[in-house]
Formats: structure tokens, C-alpha cells, sequence
């Protein structure tokens, strides 16, 4: 059995989250050898800003703008991805992985497009790439999906994926303010960019939903397979009601296999007060799987930041680093056993809640009911909110049992042309 005498390291990214690696990797150098084996040596760090090179506070024969004297080194055994989208970053880690270095990223984007590719590259190569960093930050998950799980038939996954948008979400509910109100704190706190496209509109929760429901149904599943749906028509009344009627309303990222077909969405949901995702609040991240013989188990903690991030990208170091020590090959990457189908978001079935304006006249609630009815939808309960008096309008709370969801679109586009409408204010599935 081979031992080495060092481990070289090299790190492509020297943003916050690079910086957090790269001091973690430094200040850490004598516990982390004890862990391999051997020291680990972080030789390289790239960026194209040479500024980040003060920040980041490294010597300067450590640093450089050229990939090619990083990725063609031949002493650089695990390059570290974090330059983020799926441009230079995916041909960086193909190069890494064709020229026998083992990768570890945190980038969602890339593993969520291009996951069973790079995996199948890897394995070629007799390398390995992991990427727990790309779902929850510090909390364990991909691992868990490759390994702890394997012996279940996972059905399930309801996660809150996304801190930015559950912090918003959180701070509506709490104070009763508008979305837009709170998004502008989020950017002056740092929890949102100032593009907050990605994470407002579900696409960063999608990117992350693709990388688990992959694992943990053996199937590949691409981001264009996700129904997606953001945050950014909820409002204060919608929380009110929610709380109301025993709800928080969440942002879920939803995974489901029924009969070999899989269902995938993003999109908000009334939550059960009383389910523990309901009480996910602020920046926390939770993931929940439902396996055959775990039933169902939570992964819970801070899902973003430098150091949560850093965490476990040099965790996913360590380990490849302890196999190389020992000179053990790569473990075996989980490859989709089979294709399977994707059920469109028009086949789900599911209770939702309605908020509508409409005028405030006799048999307004009849003509509604009608439709829902024609449609084979049922009513639970129906509350008449406030009413404006001068406006001569009301505000009216559906909530239907279970009904599916091409009916309740074709539902929708009917009572959105009745005269007696004004406005659908919002339609939100329930997940009890």
C-alpha cells in the first residue's frame, strides 16, 4: 500500500467562497495532515481579478490568471471548482478530470446540467468528482444519497433549498410586509444579489432539486424537466391567510416517484403548521427524504455562506485525499439505472388555495362554484375577506380538496373571465 509524502491542491476561484476555502485549507494545514495522512498542499490558486490575491491574502508564487498552469501541472492532484455558472467552469473541470486530477465543486449549475456526463468522464479516468458543496451548503447530503441511503427506495423529497428566498418568506409571514420591501433588506443584508432573479424565480432551487432527485432516483432528470415557479407573486394577505387557516407558506423543492414516473416541481406551498418545515425559518435549509426502510429523515442547517460552503468542499478534499494516501481507486460512480418519466406538473394532484377579487353582489359564489364544480373540483372552505366598501369589491379564500391540476388551470382561466372577477390574486398548491 503506497503512502504519499504530499497531496497538491490546486483551488479555481478566489471569490468568497474560494477565500473561505483557501484560508481553511492553510490555517488548517497540521489537523488536516494528522486526518490524510500526509500533508495537503494547496499549490495553485486561480482568478482572473489579480486584486483577489490580496484578499485572499495568499503568497505570490501561489497565485495565477493562466487555468492551463493549474490544470496541466502534473504535481496538482485535486482541483477545487468554485468559479461558479457553467461556462469556463465546465470546460475546467472536463480538462481537470481528462488529465487524471480528481475534482470537488460547489457549482449547482454545472452538476445539475451535466452531472451523469461528468461522472461518466470521471470514472473513465479512474478519477473521482464530488460536489456535496452544490445542495445545502454545509449540510451532509450528497454523500448520504451515495452511500447511508442506498439500501432504500426513496419515494419523496420536500425540501427548503434556497435561504434567500426563505429568509423573504420568513419576514412576510413574521412582520406582514410586502415582497418587494423585504427583498430590498435581503440585498442590503448580503442574503440576495442584486440580481435576484436565480433565487426569486426557483431557478437556483431547481438547479439543486435536479442534483438530488438524480441520486436519489437513479434517473437522470435536467433542469428543463422541473416545473418552476417563484416567490415574487405572494403577499401580505396571502401570509395572513395562510396563518389563518393553519399554514406557513414555503418555497419547496418537490421530488416524487410513483409508479416509475417521477414528478418534479418548484413553486410555493401551504405547509401544515405543524410539519417540521414549517418551522424551517430564516437562511436555514432542510431536506426531507422518505426511504422504505428510514421512513422519513431531515437534513437540516445553514444551506449558504463561505463557511458552511467551505466546510464541505474541504471535507469532500480530505476524503479523496485519505483514498489517494492509501492508494485506493476511486469508489464507484452512481450511474441512472433507467430512464424514467417525467409527470407533468398537468397530472399532479393536489388541494390548493385561491384569493379573489371580486364585486361585492349577490351569487358571486355561485358562479364560482359552478366552474369548480363543472371541473369535478371540490370546495372545503370558503371565507369572504374584506370588503371595500367605496370600490364595491371583496376579497374571497377558496381552499378545494384535492383535484388535479389541469382541471384547476382550466378552472382558473374561466373564473378569471367571469364579470363579477375582478382579479385571481393568487392560486398556491397546499402539501399536506
Amino acid at each position: 500500500m503506497s503512502k504519499r509524502e504530499r497531496i497538491s491542491i490546486g483551488l479555481m476561484g478566489l471569490g468568497v467562497i474560494g477565500s473561505g476555502v483557501a484560508r481553511a485549507l492553510l490555517e488548517r494545514v497540521d489537523a488536516i495532515a494528522q486526518q490524510v495522512g500526509c500533508p495537503l498542499i494547496l499549490k495553485r490558486a486561480l482568478d482572473c481579478d489579480i486584486s483577489k490575491k490580496e484578499s485572499a491574502e495568499l503568497p505570490d508564487q501561489m497565485f495565477t490568471s493562466d487555468p492551463n498552469q493549474l490544470l496541466h501541472d502534473p504535481e496538482i492532484d485535486i482541483v477545487i471548482e468554485v468559479i461558479g455558472g457553467d461556462t469556463h467552469a465546465l470546460a475546467y473541470i472536463k480538462e481537470a478530470l481528462s488529465t487524471g486530477k480528481h475534482v470537488v465543486t460547489a457549482n449547482k449549475e454545472v452538476i445539475a446540467k451535466h452531472g451523469p456526463e461528468l461522472r461518466s468522464l470521471a470514472a473513465e479516468n479512474r478519477v473521482d468528482i464530488r460536489h456535496e458543496a452544490s445542495v445545502g451548503g454545509g449540510i451532509p447530503i450528497i454523500n448520504p444519497l451515495k452511500q447511508d441511503l442506498l439500501a432504500n427506495k426513496i419515494s419523496a423529497i420536500h425540501a427548503i433549498i434556497n435561504g434567500t428566498t426563505n429568509y423573504i418568506v420568513t419576514r412576510m409571514a413574521a412582520e406582514n410586509i410586502d415582497f418587494i420591501t423585504v427583498l430590498k433588506q435581503a440585498q442590503e443584508l448580503g442574503y440576495a444579489e442584486a440580481n435576484p432573479a436565480n433565487d426569486v424565480e426557483g431557478v437556483d432551487a431547481v438547479y439543486k432539486l435536479a442534483i438530488l432527485a438524480t441520486l436519489a432516483f437513479r434517473t437522470e432528470i435536467h433542469p428543463e424537466d422541473i416545473y418552476r415557479e417563484g416567490i415574487s407573486r405572494l403577499t401580505s394577505q396571502d401570509f395572513r391567510h395562510a396563518k389563518e387557516l393553519g399554514y406557513a407558506i414555503k418555497l419547496l423543492a418537490i421530488a416524487k416517484e410513483e409508479n416509475h414516473s417521477v414528478q418534479v416541481r418548484v413553486h410555493p406551498a401551504f405547509v401544515p403548521e405543524g410539519l417540521l418545515l414549517a418551522k424551517v425559518d430564516g437562511v436555514f435549509n432542510a431536506i426531507e427524504i422518505e426511504g422504505d426502510l428510514t421512513g422519513k429523515v431531515v437534513f437540516y442547517g445553514r444551506g449558504a455562506g463561505p463557511l458552511p460552503t467551505s466546510s464541505a468542499i474541504v471535507a469532500d478534499v480530505i476524503q479523496l485525499a485519505q483514498s489517494i494516501n492509501l492508494g485506493l481507486p476511486p469508489k464507484p460512480q452512481p450511474q441512472p439505472s433507467q430512464i424514467k418519466k417525467i409527470t407533468s406538473i398537468s397530472h399532479i394532484v393536489t388541494r390548493y388555495y385561491m384569493r379573489l377579487t371580486t364585486t361585492d353582489s349577490p351569487g358571486v359564489l355561485a358562479q364560482i362554484a359552478k366552474i369548480l364544480g363543472d371541473h369535478s373540483i371540490s370546495i372545503a372552505s370558503v371565507i369572504q375577506k374584506e370588503a371595500d366598501a367605496q370600490a364595491q369589491t371583496a376579497e374571497i379564500v377558496i381552499m378545494t380538496h384535492p383535484a388535479q391540476e389541469s382541471a384547476m388551470q382550466k378552472a382558473l382561466r374561466e373564473t378569471e373571465a367571469l364579470p363579477v372577477v375582478k382579479e385571481i390574486g393568487n392560486l398556491i398548491r397546499v402539501e399536506d
